[in-house]
């Protein structure tokens, strides 16, 4: 898991979107494509170099229910493990 401190961005090379012909967000990336769920989509949106893992679930817990930090900093951690964001901290 990450690090509450852990302040997450994307990797170079990686761009969100929003795809059409799936009807949802998406982060393209050099070894594919994931979809994202609304709730993911906002998390990745906030992985930019600036914002800590607590920040981003503090400032989503206000837009999503059940949004808890353990859970964003789960995602985070298979987010790097997938090579899609990094982390400092």
């Amino acid at each position: 898991m990450t690090a509450p401190d852990a302040v997450p961005r994307l990797r170079r090379g990686v761009k969100t979107a929003y795809d059409e012909a799936r009807a949802g967000h998406v982060v393209l990336f050099p070894e594919g494509v994931l979809v994202l769920n609304e709730t993911a989509a906002a998390v990745v949106g906030l992985c930019d170099g600036r914002t800590s893992v607590a920040g981003i679930a503090r400032r989503l817990a206000d837009e999503f229910d059940g949004v808890e930090p353990a859970d964003v900093a789960e995602l985070v951690a298979r987010l790097v493990a997938r090579r899609v964001v990094e982390v400092d901290g």
